[in-house]
């Protein structure tokens, strides 16, 4: 096989699926921990939140680190970190939880740069989207059956089980991450002048083509967020509804549209309005589903699952595509760190943020309002439309 389906990057591919696995799990049993400890909606929020807001401050400085050090030497490094980081879940409460969730921020923030921008920099045009799409498809896999092995884990009450599987986990990505080779095309080159660091930050909103795709990536992972750290306590209230199978109906939405709609997203360099706006459309109908459960039951909630596992197997792929052609190369891979620490800080906001709301008014309105910020952006797809 050719291109992104060529053998060194599947096995970079599997790294990718061991690595998110733990984040699948624990992504149910940190909310659900939290809650039996009687932590407060806006503390497992914030808990949640640590792992991608880390993650956000030292994406831009990744590249520069991952050139001067080697892939390599730093994948093993962040590996060790990784697993002395899910140690932590296996024996601490909710105070070693936030710190394992900075401690995976810190490995995921240089693992993914690493291999992104080696995909980014190895492939041909036509290919990228592919790369980034296979890539991203693989973070996601993980999704469609670790819920419902986390929910099995926390209603046997089983703890052991818990300590078993995320030991196993770790030891098993560190077995295939050192044995793990990266390569990067000879134009991979993160370093900017020195003040250049500063004048990437400033571009976020001096480029318009960055400045649009974040925005865009910064509001809609607020949505995502929201979903990942209150689904699982918001299902206990949906009749017949299980936060596990939304989870699991999104995870597989994810894996089925990144695979067989990768050819569509565009690889061209164009911006094309009418496809973002037809995901943000998802997003928007997604978070409604959500939000009118509560009222229309389990039927509707499943369908926000697919609506949202639509529109995040899209958004993402469709705009580091088009920002991989845009942006100057001279610092484009340090732009690229930064609007995918958008994406992180949407994440993060979508806890830390959503919770006060959820504590305050209720879980439904929490995704009404991820509803109504969906139906913003389909406006600002046709703004920016108009001024094109």
């Amino acid at each position: 096989m050719k291109g992104a389906l060529a053998w060194p990057f599947l096995r970079l591919y599997a790294l990718t699926l061991l690595y998110f696995s733990a984040n699948s799990i624990l992504n149910v049993i940190i909310p659900l921990k939290g809650e039996s400890l009687g932590a407060s909606n806006s503390a497992i929020g914030i808990v949640m939140g640590a792992y991608l807001f880390t993650t956000m401050f030292l994406r831009p400085w990744a590249g520069q680190v991952i050139h001067q050090w080697g892939p390599v030497k730093v994948l093993r490094v962040i590996l060790v970190i990784n697993a002395l980081a899910l140690s932590l879940y296996t024996f601490t409460g909710l105070g070693g939880f936030f710190l394992a969730r900075m401690l995976q921020g810190v490995c995921t923030a240089f693992f993914s740069m690493s291999l992104q921008l080696g995909i980014i920099d190895v492939l041909p045009e036509k290919d990228r989207s592919q790369g980034i799409s296979m890539y991203s498809l693989c973070a996601s896999m993980p999704g469609v059956i670790g819920p419902l092995l986390a929910v099995n884990i926390w209603e046997a009450g089983e703890m052991s089980t818990f300590t078993v599987v995320l030991i196993g986990i770790a030891v098993l990505t560190g077995a295939v991450g050192f044995s793990a080779t990266i390569q990067t095309g000879a134009d991979h080159r993160p370093i900017v002048q020195k003040s250049g660091m500063r004048g990437s930050f400033g571009q976020l909103l001096t480029n318009p083509d960055l400045f649009r795709c974040s925005v865009l990536m910064l509001a809609a992972s607020i949505v995502f967020g929201a979903v990942t750290t209150f689904i699982p306590l918001y299902a206990a209230q949906i009749d017949h509804g299980s936060a596990a199978v939304y989870l699991m109906l999104q995870a597989a939405m994810i894996v089925a549209a990144r695979f067989f709609l990768r050819k569509k997203i565009p690889s061209d360099g164009q911006w094309h309005p009418a496809f973002v706006a037809w995901i943000m459309t998802a997003l928007t109908a997604a978070s409604l589903c959500t939000g009118l459960s509560s009222i229309s039951g389990f039927a509707v909630f499943y369908c926000g699952a697919l609506f949202m596992g639509l529109a995040q197997a899209l958004l993402y792929p469709t705009l580091t595509t088009y920002l991989t052609f845009v942006l100057p190369k001279l610092n484009r891979n340090v732009l690229i760190g930064l609007f995918i620490a958008m994406a992180d800080l949407g994440v993060s906001l979508g806890g830390v943020v959503m919770g006060p709301v959820a504590d305050w008014l209720s879980y439904a309105w929490t995704y009404y309002i991820c509803a109504v910020l969906g139906g913003l952006l389909l406006l600002f797809v046709y703004c920016k439309r108009v001024n094109d």
